[in-house]
């Protein structure tokens, strides 16, 4: 009689468990093989998980602390970031604000003449920019200037109504930051710099204009500003059309004091001067984002 074939698969063993003691197995108790339970002292977390919880800790307080510092200087912060935003804008208004916003083609002053008499004046030329400041301030001008530098200089020249007086105003944007020019605006006021003859700025004498003679020797009155809150420093210079020499020049502000009997005094060069400064340098301020007041140092 034939034999059957020997089996080809794996033999199957009754009574035998799986290989892993926790794979289920409905032949045998849920707890086989399992470790008995017995009473054992609370776990201790380990000495990693703690040093972990500690930095957590540690860092939770050290990003409080900083944003608690962030809160309490922050303000400080953007006051500083603001100035500094001002003073990069006020260096770039000469290419981006159009040059009759900067000097209009005619300029009213109510109230600016010699005793509140209104002036008007006229723009008769306006200078090429100038990058280097060369020749536009007398050397010991232009030495007391140069801790701030020259980033460029703008200017024109006007003539009033009769076209008896030129004056030309001049807008110098310097290179310095914020403590930079609250230096200069200092030591010129402690050392009344704006008043000595040898330091005067220099007009623009335009060919072809009633101001082609004004010259250096026809310079009668002049004023110069040191702004606290923009790197600019505004300055105007006035002197007879006709070309005439005036030996005894006069700062602007005593030119217009009352009772002065000056020929810039009573010729309202002076007031020119002033004048004119006046209302191109707030025309600038209006154009500063946030500046704040000019005040005196």
């Amino acid at each position: 009689m034939p034999q059957p074939p020997p089996p080809t698969g794996a033999p199957l063993t009754a009574g035998r468990r799986p290989a892993h003691p926790y794979d289920d197995d409905p032949g045998g108790p849920p707890t086989f093989r399992l470790r008995p339970i017995r009473e054992e002292p609370p776990a201790r977390p380990p000495l990693r998980g703690v040093a972990a919880v500690t930095c957590l800790v540690l860092g939770v307080g050290l990003l409080g602390g900083t944003a608690a510092g962030t809160w309490l200087t922050g303000d400080a912060e953007a006051g500083t970031g603001s100035a500094e935003a001002v003073f990069d804008d006020a260096r770039g208004l000469w290419h981006t604000v159009p040059v009759d916003t900067l000097f209009p083609r005619a300029v009213r002053g109510d109230d600016a003449g010699p005793g509140g008499a209104d002036r008007r004046w006229t723009r008769i030329a306006v200078a090429p920019p100038d990058e280097r400041c060369r020749d536009a301030f007398d050397p010991l001008l232009a030495k007391a200037l140069s801790p701030v530098g020259c980033s460029r200089l703008i200017r024109a020249t006007y003539a009033d109504e009769t076209s008896s007086s030129v004056t030309t105003v001049g807008i110098l944007f310097t290179e310095a930051d914020a403590a930079g020019m609250r230096a200069l605006r200092t030591r010129f006021a402690e050392e009344d710099l704006t008043s000595r003859t040898d330091l005067m700025p220099r007009p623009y004498a335009a060919r072809g204009t009633v101001a082609a003679g004004f010259g250096d020797a026809q310079r009668a009155s002049w004023t110069l500003e040191v702004f606290r809150t923009a790197p600019v420093v505004v300055y105007a210079v006035s002197g007879f059309a006709d070309g005439r020499a005036v030996p005894a020049p006069q700062p602007a502000a005593e030119a217009t004091e009352e009772g002065k009997t000056t020929a810039p005094a009573q010729a309202g060069l002076g007031h020119a001067a002033q004048g004119l400064a006046g209302r191109i340098g707030q025309r600038l301020r209006d154009r500063l984002p946030g500046a704040e007041p000019e005040e005196t140092p």
